[in-house]
């Protein structure tokens, strides 16, 4: 068993001169700037799925959807780039000697322990996660010290992927009962209190809590606040609704009630409706799109002129109707409950990183073709994504099981920081949705009369009417298809979550 030395993280030159800047941060706030990168070509993962206050910036993966941090592990610390998911809840990290790093793909960091003088395994054999494509990573479970936007947990229980086809780690913030050992060894005891429950146990924040602010889809960056919110990074009310557990009672994954969407344009408004309200959505960082049920989805589809390809196995949608004025408001926890406005130019993605497959007929011929960012699903709990999460402000509130909501306000400048008071504290500054009863109630399903669709054409008039209307014809060649990048067919498979969902 390896010592460990209290004193301090033995951090390289580079981190030393980032933790420095860091700890000039106003507001008593650890700040951690990362530079962009695109993320490595790793297998295509279709998954299941907070006293003082710690900031962490992310980054905002346009070409990949993830978002990312710079994080130390071990002493010395060991620069390794994580990418931030709340649908899982472990923090993990590629071996160095993994077959996939010694190929190269290990591009954002992997961890020797060998280096480490404060590694320590805990669970030989233990750390197993599986995703549902068959991508898989699998080792041991280990401690050692963890530093992230300039903050130390002092002995974090880790996942190393000695085996492993993924070529980067995860920061899995969520639940601690949703950790892939509880999975596997069936038992609620064998949970270890990961990163967020770790950083209470540390004194390092008041509360198992933290805020999410993405930004936009053409910013570099976003943040994490752990045991804080921001009242500078959103606009209007922020507003309390509550998480559902699942059937047996136990709170694995940030599910919310959806129970409303409306279709805004120009030229009209839609309520839009399914079967399937009030309807279970999971707010998860680690999905790249979003997915709602296949009633829902054929309206939304139909009114922005999406269309569906056999052949990419997605919607798509000519780019140009990034610039439409359309919109969509999404509506929680009830009549009175927040609504948030998603615009198209959060919901319009390249599908590739270089040149852009075209339409070769239809009405939409000579078009580039981008993906849409809201897609079927055939059953819940359904995905509300990061193409959804941009346009909200989140504060996820472990202890209460409560979700914070208002609108984003993007590429926001200023800052003003508030912490949890106590372990037991409500969300600051938010204020509980009133009638939650009257999720239960189910609307009736009805077909809109597509009034906004015309008003979800582009500026530059292509003269698409926003109906399906021969949707096969429009679709890229083959040649166009082929033109795609590695990382743009790995966006069609959209990195759907992280982690594996547990049911006890």
């Amino acid at each position: 068993m390896k010592g460990y030395t209290s004193s301090a993280l033995l951090l390289g030159p580079a981190l030393l001169s980032q933790l420095a800047l860091a700890q000039q941060a106003p507001n008593g706030v650890v700040h951690w700037g990362i530079q962009k990168r695109h993320a490595p070509n790793a297998p295509n993962r279709l998954l299941r799925r907070a006293g003082p206050t710690h900031q962490a910036i992310l980054q905002n993966e346009q070409a990949r959807g993830g978002y990312f941090a710079t994080c130390a592990m071990g002493t010395p610390g060991q620069k390794v780039t994580l990418q931030l998911d709340t649908g899982s809840s472990d923090v993990w990290v590629p071996d160095s000697t993994a077959s996939i790093c010694n190929k190269g793909a290990c591009d954002l960091g992997s961890f020797d322990p060998s280096k480490s003088e404060t590694y320590t395994v805990v669970g030989q054999g233990e750390f197993d996660i599986s995703y549902v494509d068959g991508s898989s990573s699998k080792g041991d479970y280990f401690t050692d010290v963890f530093n992230i936007g300039g903050t130390t947990v002092t002995n974090l229980t880790m996942g190393l992927g000695a085996q492993t086809d993924i070529a980067y780690g995860l920061v899995g913030i969520g639940y601690a009962i949703n950790e892939a050992i509880v999975g596997n060894s069936h038992s609620l005891s064998s949970q270890y209190p990961n990163l967020p429950v770790a950083m209470v146990d540390d004194g390092l924040i008041n509360t198992i809590a933290y805020s999410l602010w993405l930004n936009d889809l053409d910013a570099g960056e976003g943040s994490i606040l752990f045991g804080g919110i921001d009242t500078k990074k959103y606009k209007g009310d922020l507003t309390r609704i509550r998480i559902y557990p699942s059937s047996n009672g136990y709170y694995f994954s940030f599910i919310v009630a959806l129970t409303s969407l409306q279709a805004i344009s120009p030229s009209g408004n839609d309520t839009l409706t399914s079967q399937e309200f009030p309807i279970p959505v999971v707010l998860d960082s680690g999905t790249t799109l979003s997915y709602l049920p296949q009633d829902i989805v054929d309206q939304i589809w139909q009114e922005v002129g999406a269309e569906y390809s056999d052949r990419l196995e997605l919607a798509v949608i000519p780019c140009s109707k990034k610039s439409s004025n359309g919109y969509f408001s999404f509506g929680f926890a009830g009549p009175d409950g927040p609504r948030i406005t998603v615009r198209m130019d959060e919901l319009v993605l390249d599908l590739t990183s270089g040149d852009p497959p075209k339409y070769t007929s239809g009405p939409n011929k000579g078009q580039d073709v981008c993906e849409f960012g809201i897609q079927n699903s055939t059953s819940a709990p359904y995905l509300l994504g990061d193409t959804f999460l941009r346009s909200a402000y989140v504060v996820y509130d472990l202890v209460n099981n409560e979700i914070g909501l208002a609108e984003t306000d993007f590429n926001s400048t200023e800052s003003n920081i508030v912490a949890f008071a106590s372990m037991s504290a409500t969300i600051p500054s938010a204020t509980q949705a009133p009638n939650q009863a009257a999720v239960t109630n189910r609307p009736v399903a009805t077909m809109p009369s597509f009034a906004a669709s015309s008003g979800f054409s582009d500026t530059g008039g292509s003269g698409n009417d926003g109906k399906d209307e021969n949707a096969s014809a429009g679709m890229p060649s083959a040649f166009g298809v082929a033109q795609m990048s590695v990382m743009g067919i790995a966006m069609v498979f959209a990195m759907v979550g992280s982690g594996v969902f547990v049911l006890l």
